[in-house]
């Protein structure tokens, strides 16, 4: 306070007034509340984030039999040769969803989102996904999902030939240094 007071009093003025807004600032940080468990899963279950995980299963197990079919290519197959396609994603499918189901993931989602999140921004997420704007993002997302997921498979066709090449061509001048 002495160095406030050698100042000229308009100078000393402003510097109280940061002094006075920075303690306000830092007594506003310092008391935001963590986010509740309650809240947060009050969050999860507006979101439907269950349900969403479940979704991305199913579009995993998907696009491993796409991934399968295509790198068998057009050649015919046995019948015993089709049950073993048919099976093997559905088996990687129920593996992945027992290691990483949300029974399993639920507790540390939560820990994030207490841990990213405080209680006033939860509470303002709450009241978006109520709000009818908020209803229908959460209706519409998995369509956006669906159709991102088909537009990103479309274009890995046309990446992974550039990649394959790029890679051949880096493998190709390593070797070369040799």
């Amino acid at each position: 306070m002495r160095a406030l007071a050698a100042m000229p009093p308009a100078m000393g003025r402003i510097m109280k007034k940061l002094l006075l807004a920075s303690s306000l600032l830092f007594a506003i940080c310092a008391h935001a509340a963590p986010a509740s468990t309650a809240s947060i899963e009050e969050l999860l279950v507006l979101t439907r984030a269950e349900s969403m995980m479940d979704a991305m299963y199913a579009n995993v197990e998907q696009a491993m039999q796409q991934g399968i079919r295509q790198a068998l290519g057009d050649k015919p197959l046995t019948a015993d040769q089709q049950k073993s396609l048919e099976a093997l994603p559905r088996e990687f499918a129920r593996v992945f969803r027992e290691e990483m189901g949300w029974n399993r993931l639920k507790s540390d989602i939560v820990q994030i989102y207490a841990e990213t999140f405080q209680q006033e921004e939860i509470d303002g997420l709450i009241v978006f996904y109520k709000s009818p704007a908020g209803k229908a993002f959460i209706e519409k997302t998995p369509f956006v999902m669906q159709k991102s997921m088909t537009l990103t498979q479309g274009r890995m066709q046309s990446v992974f030939p550039k990649m394959r090449a790029a890679m051949e061509k880096a493998i190709a001048d390593i070797k070369a240094m040799n």
